[in-house]
């Protein structure tokens, strides 16, 4: 049997990956290596990131009392 095996799998409900191979016996012991995907591997975000990014998406052209009128009506709606 070959000391190593290049295989791509697709993760299945329930986050299981299933892997099969001609060359490996039932009982057999092997060693696995899960390489991520790039969009896995990015860094984590602090707080302070999060709480910018939020910022800076917020329309700036909107008014506290605009805010407000709009959290009126969303009340009033729930009352109809």
């Amino acid at each position: 049997m070959p000391s190593e095996l290049h295989l791509q799998a697709q993760v299945l409900p329930g986050n299981k990956i299933e892997i099969q191979h001609p060359e490996l016996s039932v009982g057999d012991t092997v060693k696995v290596s899960v390489l991520l995907p790039e969009k896995y591997s990015s860094k984590r975000s602090s707080v302070l990131e999060i709480i910018e990014r939020i910022h800076n998406q917020r329309s700036s052209s909107t008014s506290a009392a605009e805010i407000d009128k709009y959290l009126e009506e969303e009340r009033n709606s729930w009352d109809s």
